[in-house]
């Protein structure tokens, strides 16, 4: 009886996470979205332009993709992952907690120990005054609301890497046309 009941309740389950998430991205004005192998490889080529040891926010960190491949490409880095949707959220430490599980048991060290970590908060009202580098992939009125704030907290000399949107009224260093499928720009700016 209580095995028959199982795929039911998974059934539910899915489908409770699901309008979770749609409430979510509804609430946002964006859904979590998974950047494309050519976007990652450019956000990472920008970071590692960032000299020294850094400290990256990633505002709307997501499903934890795109953080993770940061940290394990950009040597010296450390990422917090800012995201308010708690499905994804969990997901992303999910995925973490996984690789470094998977790598102490294959006696490997791991490079995210340490360096990389998903919190659940809103990207309007967490502080940027510490991070190095900013990381969005948002949405044109989210970008509208965060440029004053990146330029009140943001130190002196810290980038802004956006996915797809530019900062309104601010000139970027750099837009970079990535080589997939839809020509995904990334806008890099200097504070």
């Amino acid at each position: 009886m209580i095995i028959q009941l199982i795929p039911w309740l998974i059934a539910v389950l899915t489908l409770i996470a699901v309008v979770w998430i749609v409430i979510v991205s509804w609430k946002n004005g964006i859904s979590p979205m998974p950047t494309s192998r050519p976007v990652r490889q450019v956000v990472i080529q920008e970071v590692n332009r960032i000299t020294g040891y850094a400290d990256i926010m990633e505002a709307g960190s997501g499903w934890g993709t795109l953080g993770m491949d940061v940290v394990k490409h950009c040597p010296g880095k450390r990422l917090t992952g800012i995201e308010n949707s708690l499905i994804p959220l969990w997901t992303s430490q999910w995925l973490t907690w996984l690789s470094v599980g998977l790598r102490r048991a294959g006696g490997q060290q791991h490079s995210f120990k340490g360096r990389l970590r998903f919190i659940r908060g809103s990207i309007y009202t967490c502080s940027y005054a510490h991070a190095d580098g900013v990381i969005c992939y948002l949405f044109p009125g989210a970008m509208t609301r965060l440029v004053d704030k990146f330029q009140r907290e943001l130190p002196p000399g810290a980038k802004v890497i956006s996915v797809c949107f530019a900062l309104p009224g601010k000139e970027p260093l750099r837009t970079i046309t990535c080589r997939d499928a839809l020509r995904t720009k990334v806008y890099v700016y200097a504070f």
